[in-house]
């Protein structure tokens, strides 16, 4: 019998909401080291709302959250710059705040070392988000949650930014993520469309609430 790893992040039975109306139920994963997880479902299925929960930005309904603690680097639709201080310094930024230390590889990594010492509020769109996704690489933190991180990309960016996931997952790094592109990545798919909360009924007094 072969031994599995333990899983980076176990979730069992999970149920999130989406300004307090229940989005999704009975979720139940688990992320592997080496692995990628790409969340798939149509606009507004709560893939968005599942993410920000598993990375501790609001609380779940119910269910079970296990490995997450300080282990998530997430990755959301703002870019999480800040315009007036320069691309290096946006990413040394960062780097202190998870004591780590080199920059020059999540630079190289993300095709940023000609615009090192420009404004970051000078960026265009897809440099931005180049340099928001920069942020995974200085963490040092093994599971990068990204929503919708090929947005504003071009295609030899998203070629890029797939190469650095792909070397986050050989360092033994796991990826969960929502995009509707195939980044030929190593790993499975998960669809919440099953996992949609079913209507409540709304009671008399509820409808006056």
């Amino acid at each position: 019998m072969t031994d599995l790893p333990l899983p980076l992040l176990d979730v069992s039975n999970l149920a999130v909401a989406r300004g307090g109306v229940p989005v999704l139920e009975h979720v139940s994963f688990a992320l592997y080291p080496g692995r990628a997880l790409i969340l798939r479902g149509p606009n507004g299925s709560g893939k968005t709302t599942l993410l920000r929960t598993l990375a501790g930005l609001q609380p779940p309904i119910e269910g079970t959250m296990t490995g997450a603690d300080d282990q998530i680097a997430y990755a959301g639709h703002a870019d999480g710059i800040k315009p007036t201080l320069s691309v290096l310094e946006n990413l040394r930024f960062w780097a202190s705040v998870f004591a780590t230390a080199d920059v020059d590889a999540a630079l190289a990594g993300f095709d940023l070392t000609d615009l090192a010492h420009r404004g970051a509020g000078t960026l265009s769109a897809g440099q931005k988000r180049r340099l928001g996704l920069a942020r995974l690489a200085v963490t040092g933190r093994p599971i990068w949650m990204l929503d919708e991180p090929t947005v504003s990309l071009d295609a030899k960016s998203v070629a890029r930014f797939a190469d650095q996931v792909r070397a986050h997952l050989a360092g033994g790094g796991a990826a969960l993520m929502a995009t509707h592109i195939d980044l030929g990545l190593d790993g499975d798919v998960f669809d919440v469309t099953p996992c949609r909360a079913r209507p409540r009924a709304a009671t008399m007094d509820e409808a006056f609430l």
